[in-house]
Formats: structure tokens, C-alpha cells, sequence
């Protein structure tokens, strides 16, 4: 996988409306689950519980907290873009966010990103990109949504 590589305003401008690239998988397992939950304190037995959700679930499993998958976002668009060149990356906001199908307990999930706008606000840059988690052997995505970043280059 080839990463982009970034290192100012201007190099990123010419993306404005291109598919910016995919990720490689990262597998969900317990144990992650289990750690979102102990620091969201949100231990709701359909992410925690194997054995209960084996019965009673209709998944048959524990899935993932729909928080957790979009805290991935961060590591996966590091193997993306290297945006170089900047003093400080704000995460900005969340727009339009669609939670589309569970992610699950050993699944595998991978992130697909297309850069919306990108508009100079004094010197700070704020890039919008169409984020879609896709689940591997999945046609629906976990989710869809447009992050926004606030890149303050140098």
C-alpha cells in the first residue's frame, strides 16, 4: 500500500474530490471491546458478555461499540496520508454519521477515505473527508461519515 504523503495546503488541494485511499484491516477482538468498555464505563453485555450474547444476541456475539469503531479512524488514516510539514492536527468534528451494521467480535475492518473540501481558514486548513469503515466480507459498512480535521501547517 502506497501512502500519500502530504506537506502542505497546496499539495492536499489537488485531492478535493478524489478517493484519498484504503487502510490495511485491523482486527476487533474481546479484549479491546472489553478495554473500550472499562474506559467508556459502558459494560452493556452485547459487547462484553460471550457467553450471553451466544444466546441471546442475534448475532450470536459480542459486537463492538459503534464509539469504538470510530475511534480506529485515527490509526487507519495514519496508513493512509502522511500529512507532514504541520505544527498541530485538531479533530474538529463529526458530520453526517450513519452507524450501517455492527461490527463484530473478531471481525476485520478497514477504512476508505475520500477527501470532500479542503478550505484555508486564515492559514488553518479544514478538510472534510468522506470516511466509510468497511467490515471484510461485508457489503455494508460499520459506518459512514464525514470527519473533519483542522491541519495548522508551518
Amino acid at each position: 500500500m502506497n501512502k500519500l504523503v502530504i506537506g502542505s495546503f497546496k499539495e492536499f488541494e489537488q485531492y478535493v474530490g478524489k478517493e484519498l485511499g484504503t487502510s490495511e484491516y485491523l482486527r476487533i477482538t474481546q479484549d479491546q471491546i472489553n478495554k473500550f468498555a472499562d474506559a467508556t464505563l459502558d459494560h452493556q453485555w452485547i459487547h462484553t458478555d460471550p457467553e450471553r450474547a451466544a444466546v441471546e444476541s442475534p448475532f450470536k456475539k459480542t459486537i463492538a461499540h459503534g464509539y469504538l469503531a470510530l475511534s480506529v479512524i485515527p490509526y487507519l488514516w495514519e496508513q493512509i496520508a502522511e500529512i507532514n510539514n504541520i505544527k498541530m492536527l485538531i479533530n474538529y468534528g463529526i458530520e453526517k454519521l450513519k452507524f450501517n451494521q455492527p461490527v463484530m467480535v473478531e471481525d476485520e475492518v478497514r477504512l476508505k477515505v475520500t477527501l470532500e473540501s479542503l478550505t484555508d481558514l486564515r492559514g488553518i486548513s479544514k478538510a472534510q473527508l468522506l470516511a466509510e469503515l468497511e467490515i471484510k466480507d461485508n457489503k455494508k459498512p460499520a459506518f459512514i461519515a464525514s470527519i473533519i480535521f483542522l491541519y495548522h501547517f508551518k
